[in-house]
């Protein structure tokens, strides 16, 4: 018995398809909608943001390094400084054996003292000499008048001829005498004449010994010259030194700035005095220093090196020059959250204002970068000292 097989009954029927087109359609559509967003973002970040920033995290921390050298030669008896120890100007850091100083010093102080006592002498001889020339004028006078007076008795006898011969060689002694006081009146006058004690160019060559001398004496205590922190103590306890040779170091921490290395081809738009957002590595993106553009470097990395680059072989390759740009910062926020020498910065410029210079312009004021003080009240007390020696052996100082 055959049985009839209907076709239709023996395929299966056909899957809808609709719904997964729809599914991928879809799934294209969203994908293209944030590709379209994102780039539409992106655009917009770089035209109102990116394209007026510069940044670069290629930078690090620059500072003065004050080198603290001794003046004159000598032992090391103390050393009043360590690392990281805060000094302040003028502080002594290291003292040197000051007896051979102090023995030229007491030299010094008795020869001002001698040369002072000496020039007053030669004042002295100016009031004598004036009193001296005084007496031989006298003298010439009376020799003359009698000269005049026995000229009319001799022809009348009454005056010898050898009497007068004797008071004519009476007068000519005393005008000879008259010629050489006012001779030794104009040489005394020539060592005094327009000049007070103290300028007189024998007590000032004293002083000048004396300063020298006092110079040395206090140049066995070596005092910084700035105020900071110490770093790189290398001076021993019995060294001897020399002038010249590196003891330590004082770095003033409150003066650092950031030296950031950008491309050459990220200066095209960066002035002088442009804001600067800067991070440091020490204290991650929670502190940011406010700074500002203060100078852009004169040459490349590679054109100040010990050895600069010879591109003229064949072997060439075109690199990407680096250009050193000084970043200050802000004082207030050094001093909240101090920096370090050498630590790595983030930096971020905004190029947006174009008014600024690339180049630094002409400085109308005439104040140093870099000065100390600390040397100045040396030579000041030093003076202080001249002045009260002066006085101490003018007359009368010891009824004072």
């Amino acid at each position: 018995m055959t049985s009839k097989i209907n076709p239709e009954a023996s395929t299966p029927p056909a899957e809808p398809v609709a719904p997964k087109n729809s599914k991928r359609k879809r799934a294209l559509l969203i994908v293209a909608v944030i590709v379209i967003v994102g780039a539409i973002a992106w655009l917009a970040y770089y035209f109102l943001y990116a394209r007026w920033h510069q940044d670069t995290d290629d930078a690090y921390v620059q500072g003065n390094v004050v080198s603290i050298v001794p003046q004159t030669s000598g032992t090391v008896i103390s050393i009043d400084a360590d690392d990281g120890m805060k000094v302040e100007a003028g502080q002594a850091l290291v003292h040197l054996d000051a007896n051979d100083a102090q023995v030229a010093y007491d030299q010094s102080v008795a020869n001002l003292a001698g040369t002072v006592r000496q020039v007053r002498g030669l004042y002295s001889s100016v009031d004598a000499g004036q009193a001296d020339l005084r007496a031989r004028e006298v003298a010439v006078s009376q020799a003359r008048a009698d000269v005049n007076r026995r000229s009319g008795l001799v022809a009348s006898g009454a005056v010898s001829s050898e009497e007068l011969a004797h008071a004519r060689d009476m007068l000519a002694a005393a005008e000879a005498a008259l010629s050489g006081s006012r001779g030794n009146l104009s040489r005394s006058r020539a060592l005094v004449d327009a000049t007070t004690l103290s300028k007189q160019p024998q007590v000032q060559s004293a002083a000048s010994q004396f300063r020298q001398a006092y110079l040395n004496l206090q140049r066995s205590a070596i005092v910084a010259p700035v105020s900071g922190y110490v770093a790189k103590r290398q001076v021993q306890l019995g060294q001897r030194v020399q002038p010249g040779a590196t003891l330590m170091t004082i770095v003033p921490l409150e003066q650092v700035w950031v030296e950031a290395n950008f491309k050459e081809t990220q200066l095209g738009k960066m002035r002088i005095g442009q804001p600067v957002e800067v991070h440091s590595d020490l204290y991650g993106g929670g502190v940011e220093y406010d700074g500002k553009v203060a100078a852009l470097g004169l040459g490349t990395g590679s054109a100040f090196s010990l050895l600069p680059a010879q591109n003229a072989s064949g072997n060439w390759i075109k690199i990407v020059q680096r250009v050193p740009v000084r970043i200050e910062l802000d004082p207030e926020q050094l001093v909240e959250h101090p920096l370090r020498l050498g630590l790595s910065m983030s930096v971020d410029v905004a190029v947006r204002d174009q008014s600024g210079s690339s180049l630094a312009a002409a400085r109308k004021d005439v104040k140093p970068v870099l000065a100390t003080v600390a040397y100045k009240k040396q030579l000041d007390d030093a003076d202080a000292l001249i002045t009260g020696i002066i006085e101490q052996n003018l007359p009368g100082a010891a009824n004072r």
